[in-house]
């Protein structure tokens, strides 16, 4: 290099820290451009998406040909700098002044002013960029393999594959951030529609069912009037008929068919119960996800749940499980609040002792424990081992509560005031 002048030489270094500085920048565009749009815009059909995901396809071979790229470029500014330091400071202060000189040189030009572009803007910079990185890689897969072959080796000693790993797959709590992270992309009402449909595993027959003891259900016999009565009365579609007892159901009748006989003058008990449809059975551990498919499957929309022991517990519907996802269905647009849970005067609220836990934490925001009992009265038994007197008063997950009534071996009606809320750890019993 001695027979180039000066200023050939600082036009060699400058474009050197131009290769260096595309370099740089490729290789924070590549890794942090988003996945999930660059997989919806190669399936759209985008040259750049496409170009970009098969150089992806094998990140170890691209990274292989960016440092290799880089590194030279930067080795050979090196030795360009030091022989313009030597011509310009002699031999002493050259090698000096070319090392701190070029250090911050680079470190400006051609590592973090590209490199905080590159991850400002992957897309402007990954697009372009794979339009010579593709070839390029295709030109220097062999020197690449070699590299590549030399440190998975090293990699095998550490017991480390670098073709393996999970790849794009997210995780169920990963997704959820995501959504929630989508911030005004996605309505908020539909991130808690996403969130439920996640959620859907984690919840189960038992905690949505309508309890044994609130089921609408006719026995068959009954006086035929009162049946008749309850039939016209009934706000449900579908009714449960059994015999005597619940444990001794007959099936399901729809009222649309009871009214297609009476329109014909046929409805009589017998031609009722021809017209019963058969009882699908789950056990109350059923997870949603698996029931909303079973209820597909069998083309049923509502169903008994059963104990281990086989004795109904309650009753799920369709219509529970899309609750679940996207809230209580209403015809009402004012908010719809809790019909258990009464506001009074003084801030407190009176609870029926039957109220769903889960259903109370929902609509008002509260933080009972849903990994026991299922309803106010069996969470405040459970915590008090005892059936309580009226005029009781507990703390309970934070929250004084107050036993108002009691009926029988039930707690039918409490108070709770929710503004005195301290911890969830934090219960005592006065």
């Amino acid at each position: 290099m001695d027979q180039l002048s000066n200023s050939t030489l600082y036009i060699i270094l400058g474009v050197l820290l131009v290769f260096s500085a595309y370099f740089s920048s490729s290789e924070t565009g590549l890794m942090s451009i988003n996945r999930y749009r660059l997989k919806h815009l190669a399936n759209e059909g985008h040259k750049g998406a496409k170009r970009v995901q098969s150089l992806l396809n094998r990140p170890d071979r691209l990274i292989g040909l960016i440092l290799i790229g880089n590194n030279l470029v930067n080795i050979a500014a090196t030795t360009v700098a030091t022989i313009l330091c030597w011509r310009l400071f002699g031999d002493f202060y050259g090698p000096i002044v070319a090392t701190f000189g070029l250090t911050l040189i680079v470190l400006i030009f051609a590592e973090v002013t590209p490199k905080t572009y590159a991850a400002l803007h992957p897309e402007k910079v990954a697009f372009p960029s794979s339009v010579i990185l593709l070839p390029l890689l295709f030109v220097m897969t062999p020197f690449v393999k070699g590299v590549n072959g030399i440190t998975n080796g090293i990699l095998f000693l550490f017991r480390m594959n670098p073709q393996s790993g999970n790849g794009d797959s997210l995780s169920r709590e990963e997704l959820r951030t995501v959504v929630y992270e989508a911030g005004t992309m996605i309505p908020k009402k539909h991130q808690d529609m996403l969130v439920s449909i996640l959620d859907l595993e984690k919840v189960t027959a038992e905690d949505i069912m309508v309890p044994r003891s609130d089921i609408f259900a006719i026995d068959i016999n009954d006086d035929w009037k009162l049946i008749q009565r309850q039939l016209t009365y009934s706000q449900h579609t579908r009714v449960l008929l059994y015999r005597d007892s619940i444990d001794d159901a007959v099936g399901f009748v729809h009222v649309r068919d009871a009214l297609r006989l009476l329109s014909k003058d046929q409805f009589t008990k017998a031609t009722m119960l021809r017209a019963v449809r058969e009882i699908y059975y789950t056990p109350e551990s059923t997870p949603l996800h698996k029931l909303m498919f079973k209820f597909q499957q069998e083309r049923e929309r509502i169903g008994l749940v059963v104990d281990e022991y086989g004795d109904i517990q309650g009753l799920v519907t369709l219509e529970d499980i899309l609750e679940e996802i996207i809230g209580d269905f209403t015809t009402n647009m004012l908010p719809d609040y809790s019909k258990e849970a009464i506001e009074q005067q003084d801030g407190s609220y009176l609870v029926d002792g039957s109220a769903n836990i889960r259903e109370l934490n929902k609509e008002m925001s509260w933080s009972f424990p849903t990994d026991g009992p299922k309803t106010l009265n069996g969470l405040v038994l459970e915590y008090l081992e005892d059936i309580p007197e009226n005029n009781i008063s507990l703390r309970l997950a934070g929250y004084p509560i107050e036993i108002v009534d009691i009926s029988g071996n039930m707690i039918k009606t409490v108070r709770i005031q929710p503004a005195f809320y301290v911890s969830p750890i934090e219960e005592s019993c006065d």
